[in-house]
Formats: structure tokens, C-alpha cells, sequence
């Protein structure tokens, strides 16, 4: 259709309601906060503060950097909503995309919003206020004749910025006239958005030479890997390159340690609030900063034998259209082609994990390590009995009558049939870690050792060998101190 021939109409926005549209994006107290550290990454900052007042009766949150700072002209246009197409060339570095995101991520946590940037000796402050548009109902902001009001300014180097937020209505939790209410609700909101910072800018922050570091109220924040780097126990696969039109896209699988192999405080960082079996899959980085974190975008199911299993994925900032990076990024979505490579990729990771888990699971059941359960295949289906046949229950029951022994025989089927499968696949899913055998006392064990040790013998094992069939006990190798002045009590009788 030709427009050569139409009239042309100009429709500006108004004011007052696009500029509240900003604020409904869907960003959240933590995205908000990634967002205008993305900007202070695009300005070479090295050190990023976040400082925050939650007690006072005006409370404010400010993000301090020491970057290269704005001039005038370049903070006016840098507070325009839209400031930058995103479809324009951007250095490989850049985190920005749409020219939003300082706009967007402020107005969505505070009615009023004051950047300060220094550069080269001069000092700029500018306020956009939410009520002013609404009672001008014009795109007015204001140029502060003394930043040094602003909240944070104090913070401020020889270069770098300074972004203010106040009026706080979006993180009060509606307590505006409760003061220790507020202050309650403001510092959860910090704190739970300290675990997501230290995530999602984990190659800046962490590593052997950080390129950058982060503070929250002068406690600086470490990283959380999510790959665990450098850890001895992961298994990392060769990685893969992707070439496309618009860039090189990065694959490399791995499968994090064992929870027995790190320490506790590792294990639920990595795994964060919702735990391993929600935090398995795909990590897409867009220039080193995090976007997606886990999930399997419907490449796969997640599941306790593939809850090791993570990809991080690497695409450049030339790819942010195709993968549809949205404003607040913190969402994306597969290009076809990467899809197709990805599902290839997915399907043969899971299958070798999947293939991983059940061996070992048949190895736990193996008859040189003498279970107490044994895993049968029936009608189909797997199904976990007590092992009758082992030493410990066959020399109990030998030593009784026939009429004991059946009412034993019956007493273990109960047992076996009374396994609580479904407790234990729901405890398992809810953090297969947590789960524990009960505690094994001297005199469980101690049976249990005797009796093993007596059978061995009885079927011609030496001595010398016995430590090592009954180290691939799992129930005593945990226990071993224990187990080994046991079985040492036994064999010197035997000697």
C-alpha cells in the first residue's frame, strides 16, 4: 500500500501514561538492579556499589560506578525513553539493546529517578519525577543545580555515575506509613537480589582476575558459578561452535560433582533456592552476562538423573533479534537452527548421563557387595526387596525353629512390601541430597561385620582379603573407623 497520496498525522504519546507503561515490564527488584549494572558494564566500570537507606521516612537505593561517565548531552540522551534503536551496531561488549533499560528498570521500582554522571572534571545531575509528568503531562525532566543532594553522590569518583532511586511505591509492600514494616520488606528485596547479581555476573565477578567488583552496602559479593569452575569432580565435554550469519554460537556441556564432593554451602549456592533438579539445563550467556538460567526450553525433561547436567550456551550481542532478547533480558528464545543443533546435543548429553546413573545404579546392587536389598525386575516394573539370602539375615534365621522362620520370612516380606516408594520419590525430587540412612549403632554393626567376616572365611577368603570386600559395602566403608576395629577383633580370633 502507497502512502505518497495520504496525509500524514502526528500522534505523540502522552505523556503521563506511556511513561507509567515503562513500568510495567515485568522487572522484578533484582532484574531492575542487573539492568543498570549492565549500563555501568558498557562504561568500563571496575567497581559497582550498591547502597541503599531502608530506615529512614524518605528510603532510597543508589548504584554507584567508576566508569567513563557521561557528559551534558550525553546524560540528556541517555534519560530519553528510547534513546537507542536497537537494531543498530553495538561494540561486542555492550550489554544495552533497546535504550529502555535505565528507564524502564528505574521507573519500575520508584517514582522518581536522578542520575548524576561525572566526566572529564564536569558534573551533570538530572531528575525525571513520575508525579511532575503527570501534573505537566509533558516529557519534562530537570537538571539539579546541586548533585551533591542526590543519595550515593558521596560515592562518586573522579569519573563514573550515580543512579538514585526514590520514591519507593513498587518496594514498600504497599507499608508506606509503617516504617519497620517497610524497612522489612525493602532489605528482602536486597537480599534476595543479592544471590541473583552474584549469578547472573559471575564472569565479571569471580575468576582469577575479576574484572569487576561488586559491593551491597560495602559488603562486596562473590560469585556463583554455576558450572563450577575449576572444581576437580565436574566433567566437562569438548566444546562446540555454531557458525552462523550473525555470529559464532558457543556449546559446552557439563555435569557438576557429586553433593559428596563439595561442601554444603557450594552444593545449595550452585543449586540455588529451588534446588538441583530445577536448576539443570541450559545457561545462555549474551557477552558474558547471564540471561537464562537453567531449563531445558523443551529440549528435555528435567529429572534426578539429569539434574548434574548443565550447557552453557554463548551467543554474541549481533544475535539479540533472532534470539529475541526481551527488554529486561532475563528472557530469550531458540532460533531454529540453534534448536535443532541444541536438541542433537541435549538428547545425547542426557543419554549418557541417563546411562551414567543407571550403572552405577546396578553396581550398588552387585552380589560381591552383599546388599540388603535387591533391585528385580518384575512384571515390568523395579521393585526393592530385602535380600533374605544375606549373611546376616540367613544366620539369624537359621538359628530359629521352622515355625520362626516363616513368621521371620513373613516379617521381611512386610518389610519389603511396605517400602514407601512414594515418600521416597518425593522426598527425592524435593533434593535427593537430603536424603540419609538411619544411623548404624555398634551393635547393628558389629553383627553385621561378625557375621560377614565368619561366612568369608567359611567360604575360603583369606584374611588378607576381607578389608576389601567389605570396603564395597557401602554401609560400612561410611562407616570404616568403625567397621575396621570390628572386623580386626574377629580376624585376630581367626588367627
Amino acid at each position: 500500500m502507497s502512502l505518497s497520496s495520504s496525509s500524514a498525522v502526528d500522534l505523540p504519546p502522552h505523556a503521563e501514561s506511556l511513561i507509567e507503561g515503562l513500568r510495567d515490564f515485568g522487572y522484578s527488584i533484582e532484574t531492575s538492579l542487573a539492568d543498570i549494572i549492565d549500563n555501568s558494564v558498557t562504561a568500563k566500570a571496575q567497581r559497582i556499589d550498591i547502597v541503599a537507606d531502608t530506615v529512614s521516612d524518605d528510603p532510597w537505593i543508589a548504584i554507584v560506578d567508576d566508569g567513563k561517565g557521561m557528559s551534558r548531552d550525553e546524560l540528556l540522551e541517555a534519560l530519553r525513553p528510547g534513546s537507542r534503536n536497537p537494531r543498530s551496531e553495538r561494540h561486542v561488549e555492550d550489554l544495552g539493546r533497546f535504550g529502555l533499560g535505565l528507564k524502564s528498570a528505574s521507573f519500575s521500582q520508584c517514582r522518581q529517578l536522578t542520575v548524576v554522571s561525572r566526566k572529564m572534571g564536569a558534573t551533570t545531575a538530572v531528575v525525571w519525577d513520575l508525579d511532575k509528568v503527570a501534573e505537566t503531562k509533558s516529557w519534562t525532566a530537570y537538571i539539579l543545580e546541586d548533585p551533591a543532594i542526590v543519595p550515593g553522590f558521596q560515592y562518586l569518583g573522579d569519573a563514573g555515575t550515580v543512579v538514585a532511586w526514590k520514591k519507593l511505591d513498587r518496594l514498600d509492600g504497599g507499608y508506606s506509613n509503617n516504617d519497620a514494616q517497610r524497612t522489612r520488606i525493602l532489605n528482602e528485596s536486597l537480599s534476595g537480589a543479592e544471590r541473583h547479581l552474584r549469578l547472573v555476573f559471575h564472569r565479571y565477578i569471580g575468576g582469577k582476575t575479576p574484572k569487576l567488583s561488586l559491593f551491597l552496602n560495602n559488603s562486596k559479593l562473590e560469585a556463583i558459578d554455576p558450572f563450577a569452575e575449576g572444581h576437580p569432580a565436574r566433567q566437562v565435554d569438548s566444546e562446540e561452535f555454531l557458525k552462523l550469519s550473525k555470529g559464532v554460537v558457543k556449546l559446552k556441556c557439563v555435569t557438576l560433582p557429586h553433593h559428596k564432593k563439595m561442601s554444603q554451602d557450594d552444593w545449595d549456592d550452585i543449586g540455588g533456592p529451588e534446588g538441583h533438579l530445577k536448576s539443570q539445563g541450559l545457561y545462555v550467556y549474551r557477552a558474558d552476562r547471564l540471561i537464562i538460567a537453567g531449563g531445558w526450553l523443551g529440549l528435555a525433561r528435567q529429572s534426578e538423573s539429569t539434574k548434574l547436567c548443565r550447557i552453557a550456551v554463548d551467543i554474541p550481542n549481533t544475535m539479540d533479534a533472532e534470539w529475541k532478547i526481551d527488554v529486561k533480558k532475563a528472557s530469550a528464545q531458540l532460533p531454529p537452527v540453534v534448536r535443532k543443533k541444541l536438541k542433537n546435543l541435549v538428547e545425547r548429553f542426557v543419554s549418557t548421563s541417563k546411562r551414567t546413573y543407571s550403572r552405577r545404579g546396578r553396581k550398588l546392587i552387585s552380589e560381591d557387595q552383599l546388599p540388603v536389598w535387591s533391585r528385580i525386575l518384575q512384571d515390568d516394573k523395579i521393585v526393592f526387596k530385602p535380600d533374605i539370602s544375606h549373611p546376616v539375615f540367613a544366620g539369624f534365621r537359621n538359628r530359629l525353629d521352622n515355625d520362626l522362620k516363616n513368621e521371620f520370612d513373613a516379617c521381611i516380606r512386610l518389610i519389603g512390601s511396605s517400602l514407601p516408594v512414594e515418600t521416597i520419590y518425593s522426598d527425592i525430587i524435593g533434593g535427593a541430597e537430603k536424603l540419609a540412612s538411619d544411623h548404624l549403632d555398634d551393635e547393628a554393626l558389629n553383627l553385621q561385620v561378625g557375621t560377614m567376616v565368619e561366612n568369608l572365611i567359611q567360604g575360603g577368603i583369606s584374611p588378607e582379603s576381607i578389608p576389601d570386600i567389605l570396603k564395597n559395602v557401602v554401609i560400612l566403608r561410611t562407616n570404616w573407623d568403625r567397621t575396621e576395629k570390628i572386623m580386626n577383633k574377629y580376624l585376630s580370633g581367626v588367627a
